[in-house]
Parts: C-alpha cells; sequence; structure tokens
C-alpha cells in the first residue's frame, strides 16, 4: 500500500488539486461567454453562473414570425451554455493535466474532485 511519505505526498498533492480547483471553479464563475443565433442577429451574454447578463435582439427581427424569433433565443442561449461548458471542460482538462498521477493513486472507490 502507501508509507507514510508517500501518504504525505499524495496527501499535499491532492490539497494542491483541491485549491487549484476551487481557483478554477472562481474563474469559471466569474468569466462571461456571449451564445449567437441568427447569424448574430440574437445574442445572449451569460455568466459562468448560468445568469443571463444580457439579452439583445436585432430590430429586424421584431416584425418576423414570433415563433422563429422564439427558437432564435433559445438556440442563442443554448450556444452560451455550450460555451460556458466548454471553457469549463478546458480548465477541467488543464487542472487534470497538473496532477496526473494523482487521480490513478488513490485508493478504490475514491473519487475526484474532493
Amino acid at each position: 500500500m502507501f508509507n507514510k511519505g508517500q501518504l504525505a505526498g499524495l496527501m499535499k498533492q491532492a490539497q494542491a488539486m483541491q485549491d487549484n480547483m476551487k481557483r478554477m471553479q472562481d474563474e469559471v464563475a466569474s468569466m462571461e461567454v456571449t451564445g449567437e443565433s441568427g447569424a448574430g442577429l440574437v445574442k445572449v451574454t451569460m455568466t459562468g453562473k448560468h445568469d443571463v447578463k444580457r439579452v439583445s435582439i436585432d430590430p429586424s427581427l421584431l416584425a418576423d414570425d414570433k415563433d422563429m424569433l422564439e427558437d432564435l433565443v433559445a438556440a442563442a442561449f443554448n450556444a452560451a451554455v455550450r460555451k460556458l461548458e466548454e471553457a469549463s471542460a478546458d480548465k477541467m482538462g488543464k487542472l487534470s493535466a497538473q496532477f496526473p498521477g494523482l487521480a490513478n493513486a488513490m485508493p478504490g472507490g475514491m473519487k475526484l474532485p474532493f
């Protein structure tokens, strides 16, 4: 299994990973992304906490079909959510790369993040 030195090193590495994960979560929460649809005619700006900050609709769409406008707004929201998910996954991948051996060294049944 582990000797005391290995376990202490593992715990230190786990603490560093937990600190980095908290920092990454804070970065994601503070970011803003903009999802677009209809070639940029509808834009939704959202924070990393999924709070919508702005919805922008090109005036040319206001005279158009209500159903189409609703679809474009929904598509812009979905695009913003996908951007947040991609940014979060990218940051998480970078975090995992910093600690390549930690997840493999954990005893069976222990999962990351803590």
